[in-house]
């Protein structure tokens, strides 16, 4: 265990001092990811769709604020839904201004949670997002969540019916294009499923881990699985959703494992040197409850360098010692 938390010290330690890098790096990853992903999705301009396209953009991102990924991105899914439709270019243009007007009138600062949270889901561990936005974030934090998995069920939806949507036909069949985009994007009832599980879990999170009982972090961790766990079973049976079980049971357990990381890396205590002090002014008695941190300081060797001396000291010294004998009458050797 020492080795783990002189780790998690080393790791810290690496991240202060080299803060800067190592968020440019991380924005560059999430962006390239990011675009490699819209273009997989919905990449019907070819002149977006080859490799360097995304690997310059995320190399731009990398310098730039979050959001400015999350803008490019948005640029590039419409770019590409335009050159396969005119009606789903429009209907994403539509849905990304109401998407942006409350991301940026509530969470403007939680970009991240955009981009994670469709990678998440390629990943098949989306259930990971509410857990760690409800340790690390506040409740509206899960805005940003809920707009990345709106963002993924409609691309993926757009993805399934590029046929329908790409070919040319009369306004009646371009009315029909609307409908389908508009299905995609707010007809998807395992959308609202998935939505309505991440919500409860998020809240059950936050709620439990600012509660002043020990081990809060992990009740609050175990608490938001079975939340979402049994929020997603119970809902797919009723839909009749077959064959997410299994990705939902390991997903769920890979997600236990990443919010027992988080707890590790930002709220380690040592509930065995739990302090209570009780004090009083003139108006008030307080009850405070220290919990130290578990910390371990590296040892840090120190090395003394001994050097000989120079000659010219040592002349000098020996000159210094045989004035101070004669001086004093005495033998030069006394004063070695």
């Amino acid at each position: 265990m020492t080795k783990l938390i002189e780790l998690r010290e080393k790791i810290l330690g690496l991240y202060r001092k080299n803060s800067r890098i190592i968020i440019a790096l991380v924005k560059f990853v999430l962006a390239f990811i990011t675009f490699i992903n819209i273009n997989y999705y919905v990449g019907y301009m070819k002149s977006l769709s080859h490799v360097y396209v995304p690997l310059i953009f995320a190399v731009i991102c990398a310098f730039l604020p979050i959001n400015a990924s999350i803008y490019l991105g948005a640029v590039m899914i419409i770019l590409h839904l335009y050159a396969l439709s005119l009606e789903a270019a429009a209907t994403a243009g539509i849905l990304f201004l109401i998407l942006f007007f409350v991301y940026f009138r509530f969470t403007p600062k939680e970009g991240y949670g955009i981009l994670v949270t469709p990678i998440a889901f390629i990943c098949r561990v989306p259930y990971v997002m509410p857990i760690a936005t409800g340790l690390l974030g506040t409740p509206a934090s899960i805005i940003s969540v809920i707009f990345g998995t709106v963002l993924h069920y409609f691309l993926n939806g757009i993805h399934n019916n590029a046929l329908i949507l790409g070919n040319v036909g009369t306004q009646e069949e371009n009315v029909s294009k609307f409908t389908v985009v508009l299905n995609q994007s707010l007809g998807n009832r395992e959308m609202y499923l998935v939505i309505g599980a991440m919500v409860l879990a998020m809240l059950a999170v936050y709620i439990i881990r600012r509660r002043f009982i020990d081990h809060a972090w992990s009740i609050a961790i175990t608490a938001g699985l079975l939340t979402e766990f049994l929020i997603l079973c119970i809902g797919y049976l009723i839909m009749g959703i077959t064959g997410k079980f299994l990705w939902l049971l390991l997903g769920t357990l890979f997600s236990g494992v990443i919010g027992m990381i988080l707890e590790f890396l930002f709220f380690n205590l040592d509930y065995s040197r739990t302090e209570k002090v009780q004090f009083e002014d003139d108006e008030y008695y307080y009850y405070v409850k220290a919990v130290p941190k578990i910390s371990v300081s590296s040892s840090e060797k120190q090395v003394k360098r001994i050097a000989g001396k120079k000659v010219g000291e040592k002349e000098r010294e020996d000159r210094i010692r045989k004035e101070l004998a004669r001086d004093l009458d005495i033998d030069e050797d006394m004063l070695d």
